[in-house]
């Protein structure tokens, strides 16, 4: 029972900033916009979230740090793809580039540091529980975070006014825009959205999954959060469980490498973006060329003039 428990806290750890950044992403492509730079506002925030914390003291601090650096890097991306209707897959692309780029300047100084993990809540008594005591009742407040994320994001895209406002930009912003709607707010307050979740998506990394900053930290995470959203097919609960199987295969192919298997390092390695192909391919074939995504992903808009 204790090797079972131990399994899934750390499945729980590793996948909570999948989540996180898939979340986020959902709420942007759910707009009509593809942000492919979410690996680039992910290890940004991984890298900007430890710095700030190392100086400040404050783990609080250096996480809306991270947000505040992930909308930041969504702002650049907001300007060129909305601003400027440039290409959004090469902007994303850059933004990628752009991010890896930075953290490694950013984080430079703070190679080698090391910082307490982020404090966890403790809910006393239920805490004490056989097996599920520490897995439901003692997480840190970003576990718990995300959950509500998941939950929240649903409600407001299926019930609320705005959210129906947003999901009507992704579908047709040329209808949208005609009932006089502004296409270029929603969908730049999207954009907004996803950058603060994939900067706490990375600052998670570097202050609780493995609380010290080094160079590609992310390791492809941002790429797998992008493959989630259409796991999920657009929807959040469903995002919200894919990046707990894909944070399972990641846990897996560790968990395999300390029982000494025998089955090479490389290819365990590999197993969450093998996972990832397989996936898609089982998603495409099953769904037979159709989609779920918004009819107007990754389609420039232009406000007549």
């Amino acid at each position: 029972m204790g090797i079972f428990e131990a399994i899934l806290l750390t499945i729980i750890t590793a996948a909570t900033p999948l989540a996180l950044a898939a979340l986020g992403e959902l709420v942007v492509e759910r707009s009509g916009v593809l942000n492919l730079g979410v690996e680039g506002m992910m290890i940004i925030g991984a890298a900007t979230g430890f710095a700030v914390a190392v100086l400040s003291g404050s783990t609080l601090i250096g996480a809306l740090a991270a947000i505040a650096a992930g909308m930041v890097m969504a702002s650049v991306f907001a300007a060129l793809a909305l601003g400027l209707a440039a290409n959004q897959v090469a902007t994303g692309l850059a933004l990628t580039i752009l991010g890896i780029g930075l953290s490694g300047l950013i984080g430079n100084d703070f190679i080698g540091a090391r910082r307490d993990p982020m404090a966890k809540i403790v809910v006393p008594y239920l805490s004490d529980l056989p097996v599920v005591g520490r897995v439901l009742f003692q997480q840190d407040p970003v576990v718990y975070l995300t959950v509500a994320l998941a939950a929240g994001i649903w409600w407001f895209l299926a019930r609320s006014r705005a959210g129906l406002t947003l999901r009507a930009v992704g579908e047709s912003h040329v209808s949208a825009h005609a009932l006089g709607l502004p296409v270029l707010r929603i969908r730049f307050l999207a954009v907004l959205f996803g950058g603060g979740c994939a900067g706490l998506a990375g600052a998670y990394l570097s202050l609780a999954y493995t609380p010290f900053w080094s160079p590609g930290m992310t390791a492809g995470r941002g790429w797998i959060a992008l493959a989630i959203v259409v796991f999920a097919s657009w929807k959040p609960l469903r995002a919200l469980l894919g990046a707990y199987l894909f944070g399972g295969v990641t846990i897996l192919q560790l968990h395999a490498q300390a029982r000494g298997w025998g089955i090479p390092s490389q290819l365990m390695s590999s197993l969450p973006y093998l996972a990832t192909i397989f996936v898609l391919v089982i998603i495409s074939r099953a769904r037979k060329g159709g989609t779920d995504a918004p009819a107007a992903l990754g389609q420039p808009f232009v406000a007549d003039r």
